[in-house]
């Protein structure tokens, strides 16, 4: 790991706190607000990602629902790209494409606006957090299925110890997986 990008990983985890027992006991939540209000940081963390974008040849970014909105869009700004929201079932008007996908407790359903994607698209999927890979993976065959490419997945931080990576790695076919941070 390079001295830049080791400072740049301090940075971003000083500015994320631990919330223990959130969303329920047992749980330590990974908050990421501080680092969102910390300019700097943000700054950084907004570079950082817009500069995989182009690394990896991307046309557009897919920020999933919802602190991957909070990332993606200003990535997009800095990298001179589209945005596309993925969404939970039912937010988005007008016709869209749907993808379930199973959870550890049931199953969920993601969306996107299919006109909004190409064949000629190369799309950068961006979230905060990559911890089991059930909404990544969704997403991944979203894109495909409204005709884009993948350019690959670009997180904040990803939780190991949840296996994320590994359910992710048949979907990705290839394309890279950077986490800035990985615990």
């Amino acid at each position: 790991m390079t001295s830049t990008t080791e400072s740049l990983r301090e940075l971003l985890l000083s500015r994320i706190r631990d919330v223990a027992d959130y969303p329920k006991p047992g749980v330590v939540f990974k908050d990421i607000t501080p680092l969102l209000a910390d300019p700097v940081a943000f700054t950084a963390l907004t570079d950082a990602l817009a500069e995989l974008c182009v690394r990896h040849g991307a046309t557009k970014v897919v920020g999933l629902e919802a602190r991957g909105f909070i990332l993606a869009a200003p990535v997009a700004v800095r990298a001179g790209l589209g945005f596309v929201p993925v969404r939970k079932a039912g937010k988005l008007p007008g016709a869209t494409l749907g993808q379930s996908y199973e959870l550890e407790y049931g199953s969920a359903e993601i969306e996107i606006h299919a006109e909004d994607l190409d064949a000629d698209d190369r799309v950068m999927v961006i979230d905060d957090v990559l911890a089991t890979g059930g909404t990544a993976e969704a997403s991944l065959e979203l894109i495909r299925r409204a005709g884009a490419q993948v350019a690959g997945v670009a997180v904040l931080m990803e939780l190991g110890f949840l296996a994320g990576r590994a359910r992710l790695e048949p979907g990705l076919d290839g394309t890279p997986l950077e986490a800035l941070i990985s615990l």
